[in-house]
């Protein structure tokens, strides 16, 4: 099993000092291989007091500071950002962190990331639609085709991106969410990776058999898709998430995301490793 942490938002007046020390000090943990960032355009969209920093600015300077750590989003929530813009922010991001970049992005949860900027939410079934239509334009323009769409969400007349990606074919796209009749067939069609936000092993387990069939539909290897599920890292009952762990091993996940609530100190990040290193 491989692992990584995920910060939830805090409240602290001081949490990007804190955020800043949690990741350097991962990027010196060989257990894990990553760090990833939500992306909520304030903190009444999460329910706390702030501060909601901007991910993608977060993003680079984190790339700046530390030196072996992936680096990634869970997720981008596709909307807020048009593919053709996002396609130069990740590629951009990817030449400064030399490499380390794990491109995130889904539907869309939240209707506070949307509607105070004046974006359209939809329904479930517009969100869906505008993910796949969004994913198919930013991978082929982060795979350095020149793009012309006129599509139901995305306009783009001869978009084209002249940053050579550092991986190739272009940053891994992770595709987050669980919903079985859209969200897994577009992970199925353009993802590298696919989280499933719940850690329930049962669940997991079956919405990975569903992707699974949806490669054999589309004639896609599998194997060309990591899969992972986020869980809660409370290291106060370690013998509860070393057994979820566990089972999400038996289960298939390559991955393992842990959510680490604040306060976002060092060590924590370390009892997680000693606890979870059996399970590596």
């Amino acid at each position: 099993m491989r692992f990584a942490f995920m910060p939830v938002l805090s409240d602290e007046p001081s949490s990007w000092p804190r955020l800043l020390a949690m990741f350097q000090a991962a990027d010196e943990m060989e257990f894990f291989e990553s760090g990833w960032l939500f992306d909520h355009s304030s903190s009444a969209a999460v329910n706390t007091s702030g501060p909601c920093y901007e991910t993608w600015t977060v993003m680079t300077a984190l790339a700046h500071a530390t030196s072996r750590l992936r680096l990634g989003t869970m997720v981008l929530a596709v909307a807020r950002r048009h593919p053709a813009l996002l396609a130069q922010m990740a590629l951009t991001l990817d030449t400064i962190s030399e490499g380390r970049l794990e491109l995130g992005i889904g539907a869309g949860w939240r209707e506070l990331d949307h509607l105070p900027q004046g974006i359209p939410f939809g329904t479930p079934a517009s969100r869906a639609d505008r993910l796949d239509e969004g994913c198919e334009a930013l991978v082929r323009l982060l795979s350095g085709h020149t793009v012309s769409a006129h599509g139901g969400f995305f306009t783009l007349a001869e978009a084209r991106c002249d940053i050579p990606p550092v991986q190739r074919p272009h940053p891994p796209l992770c595709i987050g969410g669980g919903g079985e009749r859209r969200t897994l067939p577009t992970a199925a069609r353009w993802a590298q990776h696919w989280n499933h936000p719940g850690g329930r092993a049962e669940d997991f387990s079956r919405k990975r058999l569903l992707l699974l069939r949806c490669c054999a539909q589309l004639g896609r290897d599998p194997s060309e898709i990591i899969t992972s599920a986020t869980i809660h890292g409370e290291d106060s009952a370690p013998e509860s998430m070393v057994k979820e762990v566990a089972q999400l091993t038996e289960a298939g996940a390559d991955l393992v995301i842990l959510r680490i609530r604040p306060p976002h100190e060092a060590a924590r990040l370390e009892r997680l490793a000693t606890v979870l290193e059996p399970l590596r």
